[in-house]
């Protein structure tokens, strides 16, 4: 039987999250077809070609929630800045980016992202994200691509307001020209920026276009106190009531940060089936800790984004080691358990829950027959992992962004012992140092 791709000698990560050894999986075309002992799938299929999974541990690709990659090359800078950052340093750097500069922070960032595993990424818009799109598309990647939506707030500059009705012209064209791009793996969704930025009528005109173009819709949501105190002296609600009260809340949202909720906002998000995403490292410097333990009691979808490169760096293992370290030391230490987002939570989060965030919980996130061929292989055989008595345990707290070997996305095998095969990383590299400090100086920071 004949198949395009065959990996063999591997290890595989179940959905359950157990570890199965000595397998080979078996793709085709852009699909999983067979997962099954190395040996028996060895002997059924003929691959047009072959990858050696020899000391490697094959798990899905990882799905970063929320990110930012119009802010690639402010990385390092926003560490021990004084708030409030986004106004003062992010939202002026991005007013500042050309499209050549967008090209380059987006080629870098998915560079970054696929060299530390992972394969599918939603980005909450700046400017010129047709840019995005194209170098998602050259990358091989999957992503969930909206532009930036800011039509009010003193606090920002006006080069980055627009009206209404050209913040939703302009993602009307991104979804006529980019939708589908990439043999299906772009998707092109509608954003609110945050409700302290959006007027009402943005907020509802852009869930209203989400809705009609059956699309996703992404924001930053309960990132901090102000962003509830705006909303409680404005609209008297809370930012998911008020949200409610416009018709924004649905399955197809995806909120970032989600720290500061009562009990009533929680059972709101539970209700309309919104998708929850954590940014551990920006919401622990910044803003605080979400009550993660609750909403995975009351089975809500929970992703995990890094919000970008501008503080620390794009690596979800990264991202997951720390949450765990601060969801163990902020609600269970106090109460003495060691248990509050179990191993298999965590996993999901940077998988499953990521995937079903993006609205493709049936395409991508496990590793199953049937599913698309989005996955990575990691390096297992090396003294900080192996041997370990329970793997998955070892995953989250040694695994690093250098562990991972190889990248296969849509079927298509997008990087090989760590060579990237769909992007020039040597050019990207050089182009990002040249423009790093040439926008900073126009931005002013």
């Amino acid at each position: 039987m004949k198949c395009s791709l065959l990996i063999k000698n591997c290890s595989y990560m179940t959905p359950g999250f157990e570890i199965v050894e000595n397998c080979a999986i078996a793709i085709d075309g852009t699909r999983i077809v067979e997962i099954g002992p190395n040996e028996e799938l060895i002997a059924k299929y003929e691959p047009a070609d072959t990858l050696n999974g020899k000391g490697k541990l094959c798990m899905p690709g990882l799905v970063d929630a929320h990110t930012h990659t119009c802010q690639q090359l402010l990385k390092g800078q926003t560490m021990d800045e004084l708030p409030m950052i986004w106004s003062r340093i992010l939202v002026p750097f991005e007013s500042n980016l050309n499209e050549d500069d967008v090209r380059v922070s987006a080629e870098m960032s998915c560079l970054e992202m696929i060299k530390s595993g992972t394969t599918s990424f939603a980005d909450a818009g700046g400017v010129h994200m047709h840019k995005v799109a194209e170098a998602a598309v050259q990358s091989g990647m999957r992503a969930a691509i909206t532009r930036s939506s800011i039509d009010i707030g003193d606090f920002l500059p006006d080069t980055m307001k627009q009206p209404l009705e050209t913040i939703i012209d302009n993602n009307e064209w991104l979804h006529r020209e980019y939708h589908g791009a990439g043999d299906g793996r772009i998707q092109i969704w509608f954003g609110i920026r945050q409700v302290m930025s959006c007027s009402p009528e943005l907020i509802q005109a852009a869930a209203q276009k989400a809705r009609e173009y059956g699309t996703g819709l992404h924001m930053h949501l309960a990132e901090h106190r102000d962003e509830v105190r705006y909303c409680l002296e404005r609209y008297k609600k809370r930012p998911v009531e008020y949200l409610e009260s416009l018709g924004a809340l649905g399955p197809n949202l995806l909120t970032a940060h989600n720290v500061v909720y009562s009990e009533l906002e929680l059972e709101l998000l539970k209700q309309y089936g919104v998708n929850i995403v954590h940014c551990p490292r920006a919401n622990f410097n910044s803003h605080g800790f979400p009550k993660t333990p609750r909403m995975i009691m009351m089975g809500m979808p929970i992703g995990m984004g890094s919000d970008g490169a501008s503080g620390s760096n794009l690596s979800l293992f990264d991202e997951m080691r720390v949450f765990r370290s601060g969801m163990h030391a902020y609600w269970g230490l106090p109460v003495f358990d060691p248990m509050v987002v179990p191993v298999p939570e965590l996993l999901k989060m940077i998988t499953i829950g990521g995937a079903a965030a993006l609205q493709l919980a049936d395409e991508i996130g496990t590793v199953e027959a049937g599913k698309k061929a989005d996955l990575i292989l990691i390096d297992i055989d090396q003294p900080h992992i192996t041997p370990s008595r329970i793997l998955i345990n070892t995953l989250v707290e040694s695994v690093t962004p250098r562990d991972v070997e190889d990248a296969i996305i849509d079927g298509k095998i997008v990087m090989k012992n760590r060579e990237m095969l769909t992007l020039d990383e040597e050019r990207i590299m050089h182009e990002s140092k040249n423009r790093m400090d040439e926008i900073a100086r126009r931005a002013g920071i």
